[in-house]
């Protein structure tokens, strides 16, 4: 006899992603400028809750308890973070005024990848409706 399959006591909601940093005041200052943020607050001394549209929140942290042994931490090599855009063409332009790096041109008229200030890799995809 098997016995029934509890249900998971964890939502099947994203609450927030989490982007490795080195300097707090640099990348919030970063992010804040090419996602257009206002507000937020830093919490903990180490992490930075920025205000998005949505269910999952942006955290920008430092990371204190998982750098390595000489301080430093990884950053996302491959895009793990998708932004949205509805116009794929003024956003590629707009990286490229505010001196992004530019990881790829833009792939199937449908996204880009870009490299914040730590190195870490972004998608920026169109919205699909």
């Amino acid at each position: 006899m098997t016995s029934p399959i509890k249900k998971s006591p964890i939502k099947n909601e994203i609450g927030g992603v989490f982007v490795p940093v080195r300097d707090l005041e640099k990348a919030k200052e970063w992010y804040s400028r090419i996602l257009g943020i206002e507000g937020g607050e830093i919490c903990f001394g180490h992490l930075y809750a920025a205000p998005m549209k949505g269910t999952a929140g942006l955290m920008l942290d430092t990371m204190p308890k998982w750098r390595k042994e000489d301080g430093d931490i990884p950053t996302y090599q491959a895009p793990s973070i998708q932004f949205i855009t509805n116009d794929i063409e003024a956003s590629y332009q707009f990286m490229k005024e505010n001196n992004v790096e530019l990881m790829t041109e833009i792939e199937d008229d449908f996204y880009f990848v870009i490299k914040d200030l730590d190195g870490n890799c972004l998608m920026i995809c169109k919205e699909t409706t």
